[in-house]
């Protein structure tokens, strides 16, 4: 599966040059079940999502990666609860409250004021309103999942 994971990258890096559209994951199931999870800087809409599937699928017939056709191809941004993964991800996400945990497992919930190549910086509030807020500085390298918090 690893060597259909890259063939499958392979064909969809040339595809997204010039777009403003990175890849988050791809997952390839032994069922020839190809699933790749996209987000974009500017949102990943659906006629952003219905372009790259179309042009990935005519690339992977073109390919004939699967000679008999035996394939399915799913394109999607990652779900709302799927933790971030890259630098771009948390860029995007700046100014949104997350939930940081740390590499011994410590929660800590916060707006996203920053993310640089090797930190977030999250503001984190007292739990009561008169409680100092705090500035915390979290380098990547002891962050284990952040998810963005949705707010209803």
């Amino acid at each position: 599966m690893a060597e259909t994971t890259e063939k499958v990258y392979a064909l969809l890096e040339p595809l997204l040059e010039g777009t403003d559209i990175f890849i988050v994951n791809v997952k390839v199931k032994p069922i020839n079940n190809i699933k790749v999870y996209l987000d974009a800087d500017s949102g990943f809409s659906i006629e952003k999502c219905t372009m790259v599937n179309r042009k990935l699928y005519a690339a992977i017939e073109a390919e004939q990666m699967f000679p008999n056709g035996d394939f399915s191809l799913e394109v999607s941004s990652p779900g709302v609860d799927e933790p971030l993964i890259h630098v771009r991800q948390y860029k995007k996400n700046i100014g949104r409250k997350v939930t940081v945990t740390d590499n011994e497992g410590v929660e800590r919930t916060g707006l996203m004021k920053d993310a640089t190549d090797e930190h977030i910086t999250l503001e984190i509030k007292g739990p009561k309103q008169k409680d100092a807020t705090i500035i915390a500085e979290i380098p990547f390298v002891n962050i284990k999942k952040t998810v963005v918090q949705i707010i209803f």
